[in-house]
């Protein structure tokens, strides 16, 4: 989730009723400060900490660098610009990607300090495999593996006063859904999927990405979307436990939600058109 600066993002997301984790540095010149939540999924604030480093990354050929620097400059912050899928073993991913013929750029491997609400420090390691259909040049797809030999404590940061439980659904548009039904089945590893005719919907295992045209974009989020091809990912659905807690922090903090019958959409009030989406669990 890209965003201009992290530190308004912080503090806009915490008006929402989020707990944000401590900032975290990459070194490859980006920033972020996460939202976990119980169900282990996330939401990354992704921000710039050192322009001159992801410029000279992104020349280098670090692909998680080069599409955030793209996605800004075509879609603007905030937005939604990629996907992270849990993985035993990255390097099975790359060469899984490499036979269907999306594979994107090298194995990205890093390091970085985490830092957690009491002060403590930990070092996490990670290895990237990138999948990419050029159709989509606003959507990054990639296999996460956790290199670090420890499970992160992340309980004092699950919990949110908006009462949010986790992601429920990943909300992507295209005029014509079924064209990237293939490059969402080789990505996942999952052939099954179910489809109407406002397009199709995959599971991941814990999430369920949909796939809507744009009619069905408007009806369902109240969301627009222009007439460009290419998938894209437009907002997320997000459980909750107490919708009307969600609500009062909206009003609180002047964000923009509208009740589309059991669901509140809460537009993130951006050129991208992005929202954030809320249903009862």
């Amino acid at each position: 989730m890209p965003v201009p600066h992290l530190e308004t993002a912080r503090a806009s997301l915490a008006s929402l009723g989020f707990t944000v984790a401590p900032d975290a540095v990459h070194p490859f010149g980006t920033e972020n400060a996460c939202i976990f939540f119980s169900d282990g999924t996330y939401i990354e604030p992704l921000g710039i900490a050192e322009r001159e480093v992801c410029e000279v990354q992104a020349i280098a050929g670090n692909v998680f660098v080069a599409h955030d620097q793209a996605y800004r400059f075509r879609r603007g912050v905030p937005g939604f610009e990629g996907l992270a899928f849990a993985s035993d073993d990255a390097l099975a991913d790359r060469g899984r990607f490499e036979r269907a013929g999306i594979a994107d750029g090298e194995i990205l491997e890093f390091r970085r300090l985490a830092r957690s609400p009491d002060g403590s420090e930990a070092e996490l390691g990670f290895r990237l495999a990138f999948a990419r259909d050029r159709r989509a040049p606003d959507l990054s797809l990639f296999a996460c593996e956790p290199i670090h030999r420890f499970k992160p404590d992340r309980s004092a940061l699950t919990g949110h006063p908006n009462g949010t439980t986790g992601i429920r659904r990943v909300v992507m548009s295209e005029p014509n859904p079924t064209d990237f039904q293939y490059l969402l089945q080789e990505v996942v590893g999952e052939r099954s999927i179910l489809a109407d005719g406002f397009g199709f919907s995959i599971e991941t295992g814990n999430v369920t990405i949909e796939v809507a045209s744009p009619d069905a974009l408007g009806l369902r989020y109240g969301a627009a979307r222009d007439g460009e091809r290419g998938l894209r990912i437009e907002g997320l659905v997000l459980g909750t436990r107490d919708l009307s807690a969600v609500e009062d922090h909206c009003r609180r903090a002047g964000a923009p939600a509208t009740r589309l019958g059991e669901r509140l959409v809460v537009r993130l009030g951006s050129a991208s058109g992005a929202f954030l989406a809320f249903e009862r669990v």
